[in-house]
């Protein structure tokens, strides 16, 4: 099934320049480990030691904050966007 992967201007070089990228998966995990293994360098700037997704780095699908879901477990069905938005701070 594929999936829309939004990139955020800081992680482009990564993707080639690419604002959005497809691949196939049914979980978010499994979409992101595709976007690693077509792209590497994603999974050391998106997941911490444990694995899990840094503080800093928020993943939506079809809009949907995936914390507020299943996490990397939150299916993504054919056809969704998947967006990579590292949170901003600031005063």
């Amino acid at each position: 099934m594929a999936v829309t992967v939004r990139i955020p201007t800081q992680l482009r070089e990564l993707a080639g320049g690419a604002s959005e990228i497809q691949v196939e998966g049914k979980t978010v995990a499994e979409i992101l480990g595709a976007l690693e293994e077509r792209h590497p360098g994603f999974a050391e700037r998106l997941h911490d030691d444990s694995g899990e997704l840094r503080r800093f780095v928020n993943v939506f699908v079809a809009d949907e904050d995936i914390r507020f879901l299943q996490g990397l477990d939150t299916a993504v069905t054919d056809g969704q966007t998947v967006s990579i938005v590292p949170a901003v701070a600031g005063g």
